[in-house]
């Protein structure tokens, strides 16, 4: 098959917070485009997008899956993202490569917290995004107070498109405002024919506002709509769409749309809009990159024709070997040649490419810029790798990578499963950047850390059944950061005889804490001021890092401090890279000796729904959790409660709500920043500082 034309290509993400209904809507999307003969259901574990046990036994997304599709003479490369929180590495490693999005939002709920955190990422990314306000046909469903809260709580500006025909149970259609008609999509054969008739009477007077409302939009991007429309010339749908292309590519404008997936009503609309509104690898910036070795900035560009050039975005253990998924930016990747990750500086064969649909693949000769596609033959490629023309060396950017907040001790079963234990993890860990595994030192026991319960346990299910091995495991804990009480400066000298030769290494350094949230700054002299040469210097920073990253004396990460280094000395013939780092990394444990260390604790930011009778007991026990109310709303007859809680407080809480609200409440929390334990969980924990 002939490769598609980059300015047809669209590759995009579905994005929301989990039950929104992106897997419903991808499953349409493949339905109506062809691709598939039978619309698979995520709550019969039918969903082709859902093709991991878990996720069929569960009913959610948990692995972002690829597949791709043809929609009016558009290519279009699609990933359905997870919704979960704990599962938020799959959406921040689909959006670095993606040039656009479908974001979905609940036409009850709303814009929920993980709503927010897919768009903030889209927007750490510059991803461009058209929106679907879905279940269009539920109880209480109101596009409108979803507009309000997208313009309030994402700082975005939608536009409506489109209006409903009809409300909730009686939802049957949409108006499509630009061509100023009905459609309605028939149910005899699943949605699959949308009729276009004339809109209804009765909602005239309300499309010519919504019509007045769009082209005041799309004249921000296009004078002469304004001073047509103000003439009294009718504005043709085409120029509107060209501007309000222009507004969504820029991230400016967010076009959206109205449906109900399940009910097989607003995908097709919504699948011309992608072609219409979303950008082709050519509009978007080109990919940022430098010289390895060099700060020198070099922008790859999508042209076939350039030297190859890509991103290692997942890696995936499928039957004991890797399979990489890679976005092409430039030049023609063929089957069978050789490459180069110049972040790990070593070649690499590429045995086989695949145009993956869900799990099922499509053999390739080659694949060129623009394109998504999978590698087999890939041995020490992981996720955020650059791989390149060996002639012609490039390092794009990584990717922001989440710190994991709970951690379970795991033993393995019998002798077999010892054996296998450490191969299995290691694959796991492959695939999975949030997913940490360390030894406890004291108890020998293997620790797991990840984002949280749920995250956990799909990787002990998945020690059982993908690599055959049993294992017990104890109670989830909590993964806490330390940050030093106070400034303090420490003098460091080493110096030892080893192996014949003497090591040293001398550094002053100081510590001061930082605002919560900060992380960890490394200062170093500048190149002209420090007497180290550069690769000292460099390597000096280095070990800064993985020092705070190693633990403090409570045996946790470092975060929120500054460690800056206002001398490093060089000794002829007794400074060495060996003395230099025994001085840092001691100098450091001494500063933090002197300092103090206070322990910090993660803090989730926690939205739940209750009925309004049942209020009163999920605020005392949000209360006695050490929670904290930021706010109460009322939607649909329901509490919206937003909180902040620790983490340690939130194990087994689901239960727990479910007790008091007579099954009735749900949560959903995140990650919101690390504050200072209680002195009691300091005490429990045994250390006195």
């Amino acid at each position: 098959m002939a490769p598609p034309s980059l300015d047809t290509i669209r590759n995009i993400g579905i994005i929301s917070h989990i039950d929104a209904g992106k897997t419903t809507v991808s499953e349409r999307i493949l339905f109506y485009a062809g691709e598939t003969h039978k619309m698979g259901e995520v709550h019969d574990g039918q969903a082709v997008m859902d093709w991991m046990p878990q996720e069929q036994e569960r009913g959610i997304t948990i692995t972002a899956t690829t597949t791709t599709c043809r929609w009016q003479g558009f290519w279009v490369n699609l990933i359905d993202t997870p919704g979960h929180i704990d599962f938020t590495i799959e959406v921040e490693r689909s959006m670095r490569v993606l040039d656009g999005a479908v974001a979905i939002f609940s036409a009850v709920e709303g814009v929920e917290p993980q709503s927010e955190s897919v768009w903030k990422q889209a927007d750490r990314y510059g991803v461009p995004r058209i929106c679907f306000i879905n279940k269009m046909d539920r109880i209480g469903a109101d596009y409108r107070p979803v507009l309000e809260q997208m313009a309030k709580r994402l700082d975005a500006r939608p536009l409506l498109l489109q209006l409903p025909v009809g409300s909730e149970g009686a939802f049957s259609g949409v108006i499509d405002l630009l061509a100023g008609e009905h459609l309605r999509f028939l149910e005899a054969d699943q949605g699959m024919t949308v009729e276009r008739v004339p809109i209804p009477e009765e909602l005239q007077v309300e499309c010519r506002a919504a019509r007045e409302a769009i082209i005041e939009a799309a004249a921000d991007f296009d004078d002469t709509i304004l001073t047509d429309y103000v003439d009294g010339i009718f504005v043709d749908p085409a120029r509107l769409r060209l501007a309000i292309r222009k507004g969504t590519v820029t991230s400016r404008l967010f076009p959206v749309f109205l449906g109900a997936a399940l009910r097989n009503k607003g995908i097709q609309p919504l699948l011309d809009a992608v072609g219409a509104y979303l950008p082709s690898p050519l509009e978007v910036p080109p990919a940022a990159g430098f010289r390895p070795g060099s700060d020198i900035a070099e922008d790859v560009r999508c042209d076939a024709k350039a030297p190859f050039c890509g991103l290692a975005f997942k890696v995936f253990s499928d039957e004991g070997r890797k399979l990489t998924f890679l976005r092409i930016y430039a030049g023609t990747l063929r089957a069978g040649t050789t490459v180069f990750n110049t972040t790990r500086n070593s070649m690499e064969k590429v045995a086989h490419l695949f145009r993956m649909h869900s799990h099922k693949r499509e053999r390739l000769d080659e694949a060129s810029a623009g394109d998504i596609v999978a590698i087999s033959g890939l041995k020490d490629v992981l996720t955020g790798d650059t791989l390149c023309d060996n002639s012609h060396r490039v390092l794009l950017k990584g990717l922001a990578i989440p710190d994991p907040v709970v951690s379970l001790a795991v033993e393995p079963k019998g002798a077999e499963d010892r054996e296998k234990l450490p191969l299995a993890l290691e694959k796991l860990q492959w695939e999975d950047p949030t997913f940490r595994v360390r030894e406890d030192e004291e108890t020998g026991q293997t620790i797991l850390t990840g984002m949280g319960e749920l995250h956990l346990e799909i990787i002990v299910d998945r020690l059982l059944r993908d690599f055959g091995v049993e294992i017990k495991t104890g109670r989830p804990q909590v993964v806490y950061r330390e940050t030093p009480k106070r400034v303090v400066e420490h003098r460091e000298i080493f110096r030892r005889e080893l192996e014949g030769k003497i090591q040293g290494g001398e550094v002053l350094l100081r510590l001061s804490p930082l605002q919560r949230g900060s992380g960890v700054r490394v200062e170093l002299p500048a190149p002209e001021e420090s007497p180290l040469p550069a690769p000292m210097l460099e390597l000096l920073g280095g070990l800064v890092r993985q020092s705070c990253t190693v633990g403090g004396l409570f045996g946790y990460p470092l975060t929120d401090l500054e460690v800056r280094i206002l001398e490093a000395p060089l000794e002829p013939g007794f400074t060495t890279d060996t003395g230099l780092r025994a001085a840092t990394q001691r100098g450091l444990m001494m500063a933090l000796r002197s300092s103090g260390s206070a322990l910090l604790e993660p803090i989730m930011s926690l939205e739940l729904t209750a009925p309004a009778d049942c209020t009163g007991k999920v605020l005392a026990s949000l209360q006695k959790k050490r929670g904290r109310v930021d706010g109460v709303s009322s939607r649909a007859g329901l509490e919206i409660i937003q909180a902040s809680v620790p983490l340690a407080e939130m194990f087994g809480y689901m239960s727990e709500l479910r007790s008091a609200t007579k099954g009735r409440g749900s949560f959903t929390m995140e990650f919101s920043h690390y504050d200072l334990a209680p002195a009691e969980t300091v005490k429990r924990l045994g250390y006195p500082f």
